[in-house]
């Protein structure tokens, strides 16, 4: 059994990235019991706060991710740290940090759909990721993943036929607007390719936008194993992966598939 948590952060933007950035420490200390934790969508700086975009921004062994790997060290657990603003020469990207129980950044995966309707800016400032990330752990092999990806099923199919994924994690900064839409496609990725799904939103509010919080663990049934309300707490499971290949079996929907992925 494999003990797994997602972190669902309160945004209030009178707050400082620094004040975000210790509550969510202090949030990963109260999972110190699980073996993997999960951060939401760029948490310390609001999804919505284009205008601090590039200012926020720093490399994959930046100040955060530092002090995460510390933190990971500290909790024994892999984390992901949700996702950063990456700065790679002039460019930035939506990223999201997989961290091990020793500190080391085991990979990233920049952000491949990038939403740029319902008023949502991001094409306007990231470039776009080109590489699905598929990451073996003593846990299992982890899937990467970041919010608008979760509405592209061929993404999870391919993590899952072409790489052999167990665990789809999920970071993300959803409105509570589209909440039915989130609850029904996390569920969704989840059952139609039997894997495991560890979402983890944002709650609160960003530039006068509600967050839909309802971070979810999700099982390869779309059963959710633990599920989030619309404030700031830290869920918990714990996830067998023997489950998958048993349901796999009942129900062989990857073998039965007549088109490739």
């Amino acid at each position: 059994m494999i003990k797994v948590g997602c972190v669902q952060l309160w945004h209030d933007d009178k707050e400082t990235n620094q004040d975000r950035i210790t509550r969510a420490e202090q949030l990963v200390d109260s999972a110190a019991d699980c073996d993997l934790i999960v951060l939401p969508e760029l948490w310390y700086v609001g999804v919505w706060s284009y205008d601090v975009y590039r200012e926020s921004s720093e490399p994959v062994n930046g100040e955060i991710v530092s002090r995460f790997a510390e933190k990971a060290k500290k909790v024994n657990a892999f984390i992901l740290a949700g996702s950063i603003i990456e700065r790679d020469g002039n460019s930035i990207y939506n990223t999201a940090v997989l961290l091990d129980p020793k500190g080391n950044i085991l990979g990233t995966y920049r952000k491949m759909h990038l939403i740029g309707a319902m008023d949502a800016r991001e094409p306007e400032f990231f470039k776009h990721g080109e590489e699905l990330v598929a990451i073996k752990t003593d846990l299992g092999v982890l899937g990467l993943s970041i919010c608008y990806d979760v509405r592209f099923p061929e993404f999870f199919r391919k993590l899952a036929v072409n790489h052999g994924v167990e665990i789809f994690l999920h970071p993300t900064a959803w409105p509570i607007s589209r909440l039915d839409d989130y609850r029904a496609t996390c569920q969704v990725r989840a059952n139609e390719n039997q894997c495991f799904m560890l979402s983890s939103d944002m709650c609160g509010y960003n530039r006068g936008n509600p967050f839909a919080g309802h971070s979810a663990i999700i099982d390869p049934w779309g059963k959710r194993l633990a599920s989030a309300g619309i404030y700031e707490r830290v869920i918990k499971a714990e996830i067998d992966l023997s489950e998958i290949y048993q349901a796999r079996q009942m129900l062989p929907l990857l073998k039965d598939r007549r088109l490739p992925v």
